[in-house]
């Protein structure tokens, strides 16, 4: 019986473990042919999730140079996008279908 137990406790820490690894997900919008918010501050060397919400009526393409990302983001539509580990600096995107005015930085720190 003590064995039952002691499997059932590793795994429950295991699956709480793996719980508090998920990747941190952080927001970002398109409305009115804009990012909000325009800067967005993430843990360097943590990967995390952009999920971007279209709240325009045309799509719109994530386009960042530095690591190379491309997206789609259809209109009305919210997609997550993994990213990667940063390395402190700052990461420059734009809405390539509206590039004046969709514009932002991540801020890996």
């Amino acid at each position: 019986m003590t064995r039952y137990v002691a499997l059932a406790a590793v795994l429950v820490l295991g699956f709480v473990a793996a719980a508090g690894a998920a990747d941190t997900e952080v927001k970002l919008v398109i409305e009115k042919n804009r990012f909000e918010p325009d800067v967005i501050k993430v843990k360097a060397g943590a990967p995390f999730v952009l999920v971007i919400t279209n709240k325009d009526k045309g799509p719109e393409e994530f386009d960042m140079a530095t690591p190379r990302i491309e997206k789609v983001i259809p209109a009305g539509k919210t997609v997550r996008v993994k990213m990667p580990a940063l390395k402190p600096g700052k990461y420059p995107f734009v809405g390539e279908y509206h590039s004046e005015t969709a514009k932002a930085t991540i801020v890996a720190e």
